[in-house]
């Protein structure tokens, strides 16, 4: 079928985590036959980000690594709505577009025949609910809410008439071991600052332990203010600004251990929602350590796919064990591969993607996939 995708961005994942899913799903969708045209703001803020700090050589080289996206950038005064959707039988609008699209996407559903889904992967509907009600969803066939508590909210506020739990996943074709490269360093984190919402947190859980155990460590990320990146410098750890995300892989091959440090509003006020990081670090085969969230819909097994540390003194010994302990740290690393491989790559999310589809009365020409997603209709 032809499935239309608008997103922030497929080409940029300068500071936007929503490509790297989105990413994995455009891929595996196209490898299964279907038709994916997938559009995006020519002034995405991440891509304008993106370009002015690195040129245009990223934009070549995330096509290469990606040939199956290649999203079209359109200029939202100039639109052309019934070009754009066309033929489709499924549009996926994300949260990160502006209140204009969703509401002309929305009115054009009107008069049409597919099926229009709304896609959240963000915790505004928690921490900023009036801009979350700007949103026009009322022609909107359901919700992929990336997180169980998030679908509720929208059917308990009555956002959406339905809605359904879509969690993010690793996009397996990039993220994997590198077998054969060979640790440089003992810590590497990637991730950006997070407009102060985890600065405490990657103080007692990253800066700290890195500096106590006096560790070599390297932290990947944009967004560092002045104060943070003295930090990094004062406690030896070396900040290397933006990585494209599929380097990732690399950069974990080259380091013994991870960290994951959720944002506050991920541990206040949305359990089970762990974000991207911790699919992909997993994929990669790297131990990890977790700084406190809550796995309230049993995605993984702590203690077995990854370490938890309750605060700073125990990552500092978590960390301290996998480091003397090869053998340990190898067979948490392979246990959380094994988990991705067996419940959270982007092939799991399609299935589960064209079985809401079918749901809503999209003809699908696949079987019924093994994995239901959780839902629920008011």
């Amino acid at each position: 079928m032809r499935i239309a995708l608008f997103c922030h961005s497929l080409l940029s994942d300068w500071n936007h985590g929503n490509a790297h899913f989105l990413r994995g799903v455009v891929t595996e969708l196209a490898e299964r036959g279907h038709e994916v045209r997938a559009f995006e703001p020519r002034d995405a803020w991440s891509l304008q980000n993106l370009v002015a700090d690195h040129g245009e050589a990223p934009l070549r080289e995330v096509r290469e690594v990606y040939p199956r996206v290649d999203p079209i950038r359109y200029d939202l005064a100039s639109l052309d709505l019934d070009e754009a959707l066309e033929g489709t039988s499924l549009v996926i609008v994300h949260e990160w577009s502006e209140p204009e699209l969703v509401a002309r996407v929305g009115a054009h559903r009107a008069r049409a025949s597919y099926r229009l889904l709304f896609h959240d992967t963000h915790h505004r509907s928690v921490t900023d609910p009036g801009a979350m009600a700007r949103y026009d969803l009322t022609r909107y066939d359901g919700v992929l809410a990336f997180g169980r508590v998030i679908r509720d909210l929208y059917l308990a506020r009555r956002w959406a008439r339905r809605a359904f739990v879509w969690h993010e996943a690793a996009d397996v074709r990039v993220f994997r071991p590198r077998r054969g490269a060979r640790p440089e360093r003992d810590l590497v984190w990637i991730g950006n600052w997070g407009d102060e919402e985890r600065t405490r947190e990657l103080d007692a859980f990253l800066i700290g332990p890195a500096r106590d155990l006096g560790l070599s460590a390297r932290v990947h990320g944009v967004r560092y203010p002045d104060h943070a990146r003295a930090a990094l410098d004062a406690a030896g750890i070396e900040h290397r600004g933006w990585l494209p995300n599929y380097r990732a892989p690399e950069a974990f091959a080259r380091a013994r251990v991870t960290v994951h440090v959720p944002r506050r509003p991920y541990v206040a006020s949305l359990p089970g929602i762990p974000t991207i990081r911790p699919f992909e670090a997993m994929a990669c085969a790297i131990p990890l350590v977790c700084s406190p969230w809550s796995d309230a819909e049993g995605l993984f097994s702590p203690g077995r796919d990854y370490l938890v540390a309750r605060d700073g003194d125990e990552m500092k010994r978590r960390l301290a064990a996998l480091l003397a302990e090869p053998a340990m740290a190898t067979e948490l690393a392979e246990r959380g591969r094994a988990t991705i491989l067996a419940r959270h790559t982007c092939a799991h999310r399609v299935d589960e993607l064209l079985a809401i589809a079918a749901e809503l009365g999209v003809e699908v020409d696949r079987p019924a996939p093994a994995a239901t997603p959780q839902r629920a209709t008011s």
